[in-house]
């Protein structure tokens, strides 16, 4: 997707990552449209690239410890709620893309590439791919107020 830092391609290798991965989202699509949450273009495009992995990062980062995440939106079966409540919020759907810090909170995606934690709160590590440098190297998602 990008031209990352050697360290965030070193990461994204070891989960399991090549460039030209192809991943199937037919089956993340089949789970939540009937849900309510439609797996729009950027999510099958995010998802059909990195779907599946889970990406060991620890350690301290530049604003924030480096927390591990696994990008299986299967993950978030059952909060369907919570996505389709953001995305209100937000003006954009969200699409669930896994856990972050093994279950900690949520990472979804909207229809403009932004990649969001979601808690009771929310917040945004930016667009793809620069959300998944923020991911790798441990910058601290920007909070949302949403009024």
């Amino acid at each position: 997707m990008s031209a990352w830092t050697p360290e965030v391609v070193e990461a994204l290798e070891a989960s399991g990552w090549a460039p030209g991965r192809s991943v199937d989202t037919d089956r993340w699509r089949a789970m939540f449209e009937p849900r309510g949450l439609t797996l729009h273009d950027a999510a099958a495009a995010f998802l059909g690239e990195f779907g599946g992995l889970t990406v060991h990062v620890t350690g301290p980062g530049i604003t924030c410890a480096r927390t591990p995440f696994e990008l299986d939106p299967e993950l978030a079966w059952g909060e369907e709620d919570r996505f389709l409540e953001w995305g209100g919020h937000l003006g954009h759907p969200l699409f669930p893309l896994g856990e972050l810090d093994h279950g900690r909170f949520f990472l979804a995606i909207d229809d403009a590439t932004e990649i969001y934690l979601v808690e009771a709160w929310l917040a945004c590590f930016g667009p793809t791919p620069q959300a998944l440098e923020n991911l790798v190297h441990g910058v601290a998602p920007r909070r949302i107020e949403v009024g």
